[in-house]
């Protein structure tokens, strides 16, 4: 996950890079050196691993440790894409803004990247020897691959992402009752539109971590922070206000995870395990939609003029987040995930 990080960090300079210097037109950046050389040392990592099980079983798939054959198929994958990549740059220039979400060798290189980072989950998910309720410790590759996971989504939906829309922006956005006696700078549905793109991102890590385990308190400050550290990239650090309620909505969700307990037990189902459940989902993003709100109009010195709007708009986030959660769910019949169960995942 060390490796990864550097790989993930080259790819947020790129991010960065691409939204805000412009004129660029060399495939051959320091930024793209971090990008591609964390690939390469990542890359390397990974097949020493399969290397280093040929001495059991040659160099037959059974040498690919367990959760990271996706991701061995992704290494080349990701190499053809990156030439590609020089290709399309070459042939069509560099991208700016919005095109860079849309250029095929871009979708070709996240794709693969997704694959490659969340090895350690697919890996963890499979052990059975890793207790149901793991410390921090024991957990944090397989929640950190998720969190660079969701990231990678989150960044090919950058033109819904809520967290890269400025303090302003929210505000005069939910100050417009769209009757036509203002006018239009900041449309109220395209944010409520990004804000429901964005909750799907950040809740469904969490509960599907807790269909498998009982995440240990840390877990959602660690996924959060990723995901601010990519709109802290997109915006070029002028979100500060955004991202300090990103990572403070983090903590409190990890409380909310201490308090209500939603995940996966030992020893059979909790009872109210499913109504912890739904309820970790709607408080979650009531809690950190409450508070972007808060950070823009502290920002902003003013609350939004629309009172349904910034009243309403954590709410409706919440009845999302139950509305995801009755489909992710554990029912009330189905077994908790045991040694075999998780071996055959």
């Amino acid at each position: 996950m060390a490796l990864g990080l550097w790989f993930v960090v080259g790819l947020l300079l790129d991010v960065w890079a691409h939204n805000n210097l412009r004129g660029l037109e060399s495939f051959f950046t320091p930024w793209h050196a971090v990008f591609y050389s964390g690939f390469a040392a990542t890359a390397t990592w990974m097949c020493w691993l399969v290397w280093r099980g040929r001495d059991t079983h040659g160099l037959t798939r059974a040498a690919v440790p367990v959760g990271y054959g996706a991701g061995i198929v992704a290494l080349p994958m990701f190499a053809l894409a990156g030439v590609a990549d020089l290709v399309w740059h070459t042939v069509f220039g560099v991208e700016q803004s919005l095109r860079i979400l849309f250029s095929p060798s871009h979708l070709a290189l996240i794709t693969a990247m997704v694959l490659i980072v969340t090895s350690p989950l697919r890996s963890a998910w499979a052990n059975a020897d890793l207790p149901t309720r793991p410390r921090l410790r024991r957990l944090v590759p397989a929640i950190v691959g998720l969190s660079f996971g969701a990231t990678l989504v989150m960044l090919l939906l950058q033109y819904a992402n809520a967290l890269v829309w400025s303090p302003r922006a929210i505000v005069v956005a939910l100050s417009n009752p769209l009757d036509g006696t203002v006018e239009l700078t900041a449309n109220p549905a395209e944010l409520a539109s990004a804000v429901a793109v964005t909750n799907v991102v950040l809740l469904a890590p969490l509960l599907i971590l807790a269909r498998r385990w009982s995440p240990p308190p840390g877990t959602a400050t660690i996924l959060f922070t990723t995901l601010g550290a990519l709109a802290a990239a997109i915006t070029a650090f002028d979100n500060v206000a955004i991202v300090a309620g990103v990572i403070v909505s983090g903590i409190v969700a990890d409380l909310l995870l201490a308090w209500l307990r939603p995940g996966a037990s030992d020893g059979g189902p909790r009872p109210n395990h499913r109504a912890a459940y739904l309820a970790f989902a709607g408080l979650t993003p009531l809690v950190f939609w409450a508070l972007y709100l808060a950070a823009a109009s502290w920002e902003t010195g003013r609350l939004p003029a629309v009172a349904e709007y910034w009243t309403g708009l954590p709410v409706a986030a919440g009845l999302m987040g139950v509305l995801l959660a009755v489909i992710a769910a554990p029912s009330s019949g189905d077994p908790e995930p045991g040694p075999e169960a998780a071996r055959e995942s």
